[in-house]
């Protein structure tokens, strides 16, 4: 089988990159070839399809082709033509390629596979938050005008207004439902939300297929150091703030932190005490994982199922999370880790504690029953095998359209 891996970055940006290229690893090692889409960026890792891929261009262009790319529908048409893929697995597209790869995939009959890695299907903001930070859901049934209202892209009015235009133009004449011949969901809260806002998802192709990791050698505890970690995107919606406030308060525990974003230069003029090691990928940052103490998900928005926590576990590293969205799907708490209520700095706080005092006999059964759980839900072998009997449910579908 030839499968077409569609994203907007080629490069490891964030959770849903990981999945994006640990999804073309998998299939590869299982004997399917690969062929990828995505945006011309400095960042990217080398690709022999990059001849193919589109300018970003300045901002007149970005503005356009955040509905709709013209540019890349012709590189994927020459991408189709040479490559002739079996079927298509697109991850982030939105606001970049764009829906303008609907139409070529349709042209080619090749079926489109969607991941939703976040709300974007139908949240214009994608995070299920208003403009103050307040959790948000005024947008359900086609009510994407609260978006511009109460700010929810950036706090910021334009980018508002452009989001929720972008919901309406797509519902009108790119309707995700009409183009999309099956959707994964990577957590059960996922797809009940998506069922809530649209109940058309209910009787859409669909799945709910966790995030997998690469396989992990067992881990030993004596790898084990005296930090915790934190590592994602420095932005509000991750909690960032709070776990420093939280650490703050505890000068003796160490915490470091991997990543960049907006707060990022805020946060580290504000906390000297921390451990700000920037932007780090492959071996560097797995190490890091596997050394740590505890790994950190303070989310303040309706996480799925983060992929700090599906390669926490797989190294055997526990993890403190927010109880919100997918996170209590799994974290047992006091079992692979710790849950605290997301945004009370006091019990994240209370929970940092305890963690960090863990009796050693304690901490090694923690750490063992992590690995186990990845073992469990995480494996290559089961994610591969519902994997490729989704896509091959959807190409029969297709067949007969």
């Amino acid at each position: 089988m030839k499968v077409l891996l569609i994203n907007n970055c080629h490069y490891r940006k964030g959770g849903s990159e990981a999945v994006y290229f640990n999804t073309a690893e998998l299939l590869k090692r299982h004997g399917h070839e690969v062929v990828f889409f995505s945006n011309k960026r400095d960042m990217n890792l080398p690709c022999e399809q990059a001849k193919y891929f589109p300018e970003l261009g300045g901002n007149l262009k970005q503005m356009i082709s955040f509905f709709y790319n013209s540019e890349a529908a012709r590189n994927l048409e020459q991408l189709v033509e040479a490559e002739k893929p079996d079927i298509a697995h697109a991850h982030l597209f939105w606001g970049g390629l764009s829906p303008s790869i609907f139409k070529v995939l349709k042209r080619h009959n090749i079926p489109l596979v969607h991941t939703a890695h976040d709300y974007r299907l139908v949240c214009p903001g994608y995070t299920f938050k208003d403009g103050s930070g307040a959790e948000c859901e005024r947008c359900k049934r086609w009510n994407y005008y609260e978006c511009a209202l109460h700010k929810c892209s950036r706090n910021s009015l334009l980018p508002s207004i452009i989001m929720a235009t972008e919901m309406y133009t797509r519902q009108l004449w790119r309707n995700p439902l009409k183009n999309i011949d099956g959707f994964i969901f990577v957590s059960h809260f996922s797809e009940q939300k998506h069922i809530e806002h649209h109940s058309e998802y209910k009787d859409a192709r669909h799945i709910v297929l966790y995030n997998y990791t690469r396989p992990a050698l067992p881990p030993t505890i004596d790898d084990k150091d005296d930090y915790f970690l934190f590592y994602g995107r420095l932005s509000f919606e991750k909690g960032i703030p709070t776990l420093l406030k939280a650490f703050d308060r505890h000068p003796e525990l160490k915490l470091k932190v991997v990543g960049n974003g907006p707060l990022a230069d805020e946060l580290k003029s504000s906390y000297k005490g921390v451990d700000f090691l920037g932007y780090k990928t492959g071996e560097e940052l797995f190490d890091l994982v596997r050394k740590a103490r505890f790994v950190c998900v303070p989310s303040e928005c309706f996480e799925n199922n983060p992929m700090t926590i599906v390669e926490g576990y797989s190294l055997g590293t526990p993890v403190i999370g927010s109880a919100i969205g997918g996170i209590p799907e799994i974290i047992n708490n006091g079992q692979t880790g710790y849950l605290f209520n997301s945004g009370n700095v006091n019990e994240l706080e209370e929970t940092i504690v305890k963690a960090a005092s863990m009796e050693q006999n304690d901490y090694r059964m923690m750490c063992e029953n992590a690995y186990r759980f990845y073992e469990r839900n995480f494996s290559e072998d089961e994610h591969y095998k519902r994997l490729i009997t989704f896509y091959k449910e959807v190409m029969e579908a297709q067949q007969y359209k």
